[in-house]
C-alpha cells in the first residue's frame, strides 16, 4: 500500500520520517537486497499501484494534485531539453554523444527541479530524492537505457510517497498523468538519441527499455468485457485502443521501432498473447519482473539506498 495508508496488507509499507541525509550506497549482496526494507517498500509500491489502476482506463477521470502537476511540469522541462539538444552528426548509428550534454544539465539541475516540487519544510529531502531522478534517465558513459532505470523513477516516486509529497489519493494519476509522461520522454530519448538497451535480452526479453507499463498496463485491462490477451498483436485492435491502455501504447511503439514479423522481433509477448486472461497476464508478468530484473544482479547492481529507501532488513 502507499506510504501513509494504515490498512494491513501484504508486503507493508511504513511511513517513513526524514532523517539527516546519508551516503547513499550500492547493492553488492541480492540476498540482503530481498530481504530489505528498500526492496519491501518498492515491492508494496508497485503492487498498490497494480491495483490501483486495475479496469481504469488513461482516459478516465481521476483526481490530479499541485505535486502531481509539478511533476508533469518538470518532465516537461525534460522534454523541453532534448528540443534543445539536438543530436550529433557522428560516425557510430547507436548512442548519440549529444545525450551525455542533455544528461549534464540534468545532473546539474536535479535538486532544483525536485525542490521545485517538495514542500519547503521537506527541502533536506531534495538531495537524495534526486539521485532517484537522475538514475532514471539513462547512462551517460554507455548512453543506454533499460529496466534498472525505469526502476530508479519508480523509487524516485515511492520516495515522494514516503515523505508525504504524494498521497493515497494520487495513486491513478501517479500512473496516468506522471509515470505515462515519463514514458513519452524516456521513448523521445531513446528514439532522438539513439540509446542502446542496457542488459537487453533481444528477442527473449519483454521489451528492449520497459517493464513497468506492462504489468499496470495489463491490470488496467482485466476484465475487460470485449478485449482478451490475443488481441494485442492485432494492429487493428492496438491502432484503435492504445490511447486507453498503457499496455497497447507500449505495442504500437514496439511496432513503430521494430521489423518484420511480431512473433520473431518479440517472441515473449507474443508467447503471453496465448495466455487465457488479464489476470494471468498480470500475475505473470509480475513474478517475471521480480525474477528477470529485481533479482537479476546486471539490473539492481545500481539501486541506490539511504534514509528512505534503506538497506536494512524489513522491520515489519
Amino acid at each position: 500500500h502507499l506510504p501513509g495508508t494504515s490498512e494491513e496488507v501484504t508486503p507493508p509499507v511504513q511511513q517513513c520520517f526524514m532523517v539527516p541525509k546519508k551516503e547513499i550506497n550500492v547493492v553488492s549482496d541480492m540476498a540482503k537486497w530481498k530481504r530489505s526494507q528498500a526492496y519491501a517498500d518498492y515491492m508494496g509500491f508497485i503492487l498498490t499501484l497494480n491495483e490501483g489502476v486495475r479496469g481504469k482506463k488513461l482516459t478516465c477521470e481521476y483526481k490530479v494534485s499541485e505535486p502531481i502537476e509539478k511533476l508533469v511540469a518538470l518532465l516537461n522541462t525534460l522534454d523541453r531539453w532534448i528540443d534543445e539538444t539536438p543530436p550529433v552528426d557522428q560516425p557510430s548509428r547507436f548512442g548519440n554523444k549529444a545525450f551525455r550534454t542533455w544528461y549534464a544539465k540534468l545532473d546539474q539541475e536535479a535538486e532544483k527541479l525536485v525542490s521545485a516540487v517538495i514542500p519547503k519544510h521537506l527541502a533536506d529531502a531534495a538531495p537524495e530524492v534526486a539521485v532517484y531522478l537522475k538514475e532514471s534517465v539513462g547512462n551517460s558513459t554507455r548512453i543506454d537505457y533499460g529496466t534498472g532505470h525505469e526502476a530508479a523513477f519508480a523509487a524516485f516516486l515511492c520516495c515522494l510517497c514516503k515523505i508525504g509529497v504524494l498521497r493515497v489519493d494520487d495513486q491513478m494519476a501517479i500512473v496516468f498523468k506522471v509515470f505515462n509522461r515519463y514514458l513519452e520522454v524516456m521513448r523521445k530519448l531513446q528514439k532522438t538519441y539513439r540509446m542502446e538497451p542496457a542488459g537487453s535480452q533481444g528477442v527473449w526479453g519483454l521489451d528492449d527499455f520497459q517493464f513497468l507499463p506492462f504489468i499496470w498496463g495489463s491490470s488496467q485491462l482485466i476484465d475487460h468485457p470485449s478485449l482478451e490477451p490475443r488481441h494485442f498483436v492485432d494492429e487493428k485492435v492496438v491502432n484503435e485502443n492504445h490511447k486507453d491502455f498503457m499496455f497497447l501504447e507500449c505495442i504500437l511503439f514496439i511496432t513503430e521501432m521494430k521489423t518484420g514479423p511480431f512473433a520473431e522481433h518479440s517472441n515473449q509477448l507474443w508467447n503471453i498473447s496465448a495466455v487465457p486472461s488479464w489476470s494471468k497476464v498480470n500475475q505473470g508478468l509480475i513474478r517475471m519482473y521480480k525474477a528477470e530484473c529485481l533479482e537479476k544482479f546486471p539490473v539492481i547492481q545500481h539501486f541506490k539506498f539511504g534514509s528512505l529507501l534503506p538497506i536494512q532488513p524489513v522491520t515489519s
